[in-house]
């Protein structure tokens, strides 16, 4: 298509805005589209992309045009962590893959997964000692992991859980440096980072594979686990079932997906808890309110609404998934533009959930915006931290379930503060949105 119709940020003769992008993505692209409307065209290198912040574009492309679109570079280089799992497959696998999958996700199946939540959230915080100084984003990260393997696979792999979780990390600092290169390395070629990600890779199949292999020989499919119903699911057109690799790929999918999400968000709510007392005693309030000091089960969870409203305006200004491109595979009209295939259309969470048309003082944290009919109010697209259409995320409910369920566990007993002299804290966008160096914090007995 015509530049000249589409403006945006010049760049530099050779490799266009990349630099200007890696350097800060977050800031570039909302300076971007505050300076160059709802759509903005960009170069990286030879590779044309436009940044679309129109909610009705956004829908357009998520829902009512995405037989146009697939996903774009960074999730076909995810395959390789992943494989074609739900997340990077597409057309009928993908609705093949999402169809065998829905039963598992299901609020009755999700909702019996609250226990082992809450088990493992008091465990973590009966080990916390009162004014001790914590990585709180390791702590978050080793609790959902802990998590997501006891709902997925029904059993404690303590062992190797840091091997696996050391495994995921790798994967996705690859994919991450691999998406915004506009350099494909050959496969063939050898380098340091290849040989670091084969290994990971090599320690997340071993892991998984030999899981499945026990459970297929050992019959127990009435264990209510996650990875129980992907092995007994069947396609309700053909009858078929999943093969080891399917079952690998959608576990995976799961396992990274699943757990490094909520950590990052559970991570930003207690650092932002800590910057806003007045959140943190209104959050008090209702848990000593409703809980009495006891152990807060899923059927306490329609009477905790600030503390769910915490966690929404949480992921409003630090969505883990802060954006979603799509390529281009036959020319679309979006928006009076027509876009031809092998472009580019990047849609940035991060900056549609902070525009001030939408959200009043988009960059304060208010959880109480979520207290009326806010969602009613704006256009859909204009919040979606679980993207949308066919492709929404599956484990939406999940999510929101456990981040609730261990922010109420942690704040029944503890407050959190930054360490003096902590440095700035910024958000890294690697392939989710984590704080960068992490996250040192003193825990308080309330």
């Amino acid at each position: 298509m015509s530049e000249m119709q589409i403006v945006g940020p010049k760049g530099l003769p050779i490799t266009g805005s990349l630099f200007a992008f890696r350097k800060n993505p977050l800031e570039f692209l909302r300076q971007a589209s505050k300076e160059y409307g709802d759509v903005v065209h960009m170069r990286f290198g030879p590779r044309h992309l436009y940044l679309i912040s129109n909610p009705d574009y956004i829908k357009e492309i998520l829902v009512t045009k995405q037989g146009h679109f697939h996903k774009a570079k960074g999730l076909q280089v995810a395959k390789a962590v992943v494989g074609e799992g739900i997340l990077t497959s597409e057309g009928r696998q993908h609705l093949r893959q999402r169809r065998l999958m829905q039963p598992s996700f299901r609020q009755e199946h999700i909702r019996s997964y609250g226990e082992t939540m809450v088990d493992y959230s008091e465990d973590m915080v009966n080990g916390w000692h009162d004014g001790e100084e914590r990585l709180i984003t390791k702590n978050m990260m080793e609790l959902t992991l802990a998590i997501i393997t006891k709902t997925m696979f029904g059993t404690n792999i303590t062992e190797g859980v840091n091997d696996i979780g050391h495994a995921i990390e790798v994967g996705l600092k690859y994919v991450s440096r691999r998406a915004s290169s506009f350099i494909d390395i050959p496969e063939a070629i050898p380098t340091r980072s290849k040989r670091e990600f084969k290994e990971a890779a090599q320690t997340l199949d071993r892991a998984i594979y030999s899981i499945i292999e026990e459970r297929r020989k050992s019959e127990t499919s009435g264990q209510g686990d996650l990875l129980s119903m992907l092995l007994a699911a069947r396609d309700e057109e053909d009858n078929t079932g999943m093969t080891d690799k399917q079952v690998r790929d959608e576990v995976m999918t799961i396992f990274v997906a699943g757990h490094e999400t909520t950590a990052n968000t559970l991570s930003w709510t207690l650092y932002l808890l800590s910057q806003h007392p007045e959140v943190e005693q209104k959050l008090w309030d209702e848990i000593d309110h409703v809980l009495n000091g006891r152990r807060v089960t899923v059927d306490d969870l329609p009477k905790l609404k600030y503390a769910e409203n915490i966690i929404w305006e949480t992921l409003r200004l630090y969505p883990a998934a802060w954006m979603i491109n799509r390529e281009v595979t036959d020319a679309v009209e979006i928006g009076g533009h027509v876009f031809q295939p092998g472009e580019t259309l990047m849609m940035s969470q991060y900056v549609m959930h902070r525009t001030p048309e939408y959200f009043d003082q988009p960059d304060h944290f208010r959880p109480e915006r979520f207290e009326g009919n806010l969602l009613k109010e704006i256009p859909q697209f204009a919040f979606f931290p679980f993207g949308g259409g066919p492709r929404v995320c599956i484990g939406n409910h999940f999510a929101i379930m456990e981040a609730t369920l261990i922010l109420v566990t942690i704040a029944q007993k503890f407050q959190l503060r930054l360490i003096p002299d902590h440095p700035p804290v910024e958000p890294e966008p690697v392939v989710t949105l984590r704080p960068k160096n992490g996250l040192h914090m003193i825990v308080k007995q309330r």
